[in-house]
């Protein structure tokens, strides 16, 4: 059973990029897989660039785990297939990948002239109380969900993308933002997520039948990821959005996996999925320009993902 995340997965590669825009550095002894390290390459500008997919949170390398190990011969070991790995890569002009929470050492590549960022995201990782769990969201996010239940706003569990979708534009036209992704490339995700039992799209509705709220949660078999949110700027006193990640993470406890919020840099985000209770996780992202001018450049105009 493979403990990487779900954004490793061939298949979802093959969904948010295509099949030939991504490949693989594998370390294999015989016909065990020790190592994987996924990627997404482009061309900018005409450099070659490795970078975050769309809708990916974590990339970064796996190493299969042995039980039982000493740390000081399993950061050796980490080491030696970190180099591995690294001189898999193809020629690149810039590096950017953010990697999973469970990678906690990246001196192997500060050792190769990466060089590291510290992001945060939020996990709920204990459900054995709901009541403990509920009683740790700040006063703000129970009054929300309740002004919810008094505004008579059901949930619909089962919820169709193409009822998300219109939402989640919402959201992006209320920050003057365009969207990210295309609806295509989310059709073809949802599709890939559809066959493999692996999605649920949760949608608050009012009482006349208008959508409040939405959120698209994917996972695998230890952690569930807050992937997308939407929402109707025009009734967010509802207090849908909190009733939306409520029944979230009772989803979540359901399945008795962590829940992942997939934490923001952007401080009103932030604040809010720090109200819910949950814990600040930090993770790396590495970054490495071919020149100092380069990463500036890429960073300013924010092509590099």
């Amino acid at each position: 059973m493979n403990t990487w995340p779900i954004f490793h997965e061939p298949w979802w590669l093959d969904a948010v990029v295509g099949s030939g825009a991504w490949g693989e550095c594998v370390v294999q002894r015989g016909e065990e897989q020790f190592a994987r390290l996924p990627y997404v390459q482009k061309k900018k500008y005409g450099f070659t660039v490795i970078t975050q997919p769309p809708l990916s949170q974590y990339l970064g390398p796996w190493f299969k785990g042995i039980s039982g190990q000493k740390s000081a011969k399993r950061l050796a070991r980490e080491k030696d297939l970190t180099g591995e790995l690294i001189k898999q890569l193809p020629k690149h002009d810039f590096f950017l990948q953010n990697f999973s929470p469970e990678i906690t050492n990246w001196l192997p590549w500060y050792w190769n002239g990466y060089k590291q960022t510290t992001r945060y995201t939020y996990r709920l990782p204990d459900f054995s109380n709901l009541d403990r769990t509920w009683d740790k969201f700040e006063t703000k996010i129970r009054t929300d969900i309740r002004k919810s239940q008094k505004n008579e706003v059901s949930l619909e569990l089962d919820a169709r993308l193409e009822d998300f979708l219109p939402l989640r534009k919402k959201t992006f036209q209320r920050q003057g933002l365009n969207a990210t992704v295309s609806d295509r490339i989310l059709r073809r995700l949802d599709h890939a997520c559809q066959e493999r039992a692996c999605r649920k799209i949760i949608i608050a509705k009012g009482n006349d039948g208008q959508s409040h709220a939405g959120a698209y949660l994917v996972w695998n078999n230890h952690t569930v990821w807050y992937l997308m949110g939407g929402g109707d700027p025009g009734l967010r006193r509802s207090g849908a959005t909190s009733a939306v990640l409520w029944e979230a993470i009772k989803f979540c406890s359901e399945q008795n996996k962590i829940f992942d919020f997939e934490g923001s840099m952007h401080e009103p985000i932030e604040r809010f999925f720090r109200a819910f209770g949950a814990q600040q996780v930090p993770f790396f992202q590495i970054t490495k320009a071919r020149t100092g001018w380069l990463s500036l450049v890429l960073s300013i105009t924010g092509k590099s993902h």
